[in-house]
């Protein structure tokens, strides 16, 4: 995987000297560095890490701009970066107008982050052309002021709960009033008819499931 620029710029690069030699004139045309030395690229800083991955992405862009589709295609094949070429182009398109100096403070994990997600930050990709100092820290601020709170999905009611073997049954949740109304009438009725709880409230559901229907209709009481 292409995950450090070492394996990309030393690894791969060197198996084509063509390739390797485009790519360092390019860097020095861009930027008065040289981060690519592979063989210094452990003493390298953060900066010069990141800055790599840029001046790479921004490369590889143009590459892909300059040659013809064949030969862009034939380039991938020759330094076995086909597939693993999509993340570093999505870095040059989030930050096309930046320099590689500019966003050198920020980690190359928030890069990939803010590339991968661009649509996603892109407001926090415009804002840092505002900043004087592109700092990680200032960087994180805007993706925490970047993100929405989650609004939780109301959880829609249900009577129903299962029983060991598969079942189910259904649960009245507790009914709560101020006069305890419902609950002191349905106990007059299991004491007075012998009824259960359950047999007085489904007949209560039926006998309004029939007047919601049309099949029962209230009647004025005589005086």
């Amino acid at each position: 995987m292409m995950t450090q620029v070492q394996g990309a710029i030393a690894t791969q690069v060197d198996q084509n000297a063509t390739t390797q030699a485009q790519f360092e004139q390019y860097v020095e045309g861009q930027a008065d560095v040289n981060s690519v030395d592979a063989k210094n690229f452990k003493q390298q800083t953060l900066s010069d890490a990141t800055e790599t991955i840029l001046h790479y992405a921004f490369w590889l862009a143009e590459q892909k701009e300059r040659r013809s589709q064949r030969e862009y295609r034939k380039l991938l094949a020759d330094q076995g970066w086909k597939g693993e070429e999509k993340k570093y182009l999505k870095v040059a398109a989030a930050f096309e107008k930046f320099l590689p100096e500019d966003l050198a403070q920020i980690e190359p994990r928030t890069i990939y982050q803010l590339a991968e997600n661009s649509n996603k930050y892109q407001l926090a990709i415009d804002r840092l052309l505002d900043l004087t100092a592109i700092t990680q820290e200032a960087v994180r601020k805007l993706i925490a002021q970047q993100r929405q709170p989650r609004i939780p999905k109301p959880e829609k009611p249900s009577i129903w709960r299962r029983t060991k073997n598969g079942g189910r049954y259904c649960q009245i949740p507790p009914i709560h009033e101020a006069d305890e109304q419902t609950g002191t009438t349905l106990q007059k009725m299991i004491d007075e008819e012998g009824f259960s709880a359950q047999h007085i409230v489904a007949e209560a559901i039926a006998l309004r499931k029939a007047y919601k229907e049309g099949r029962l209709a209230l009647s004025a009481s005589n005086p």
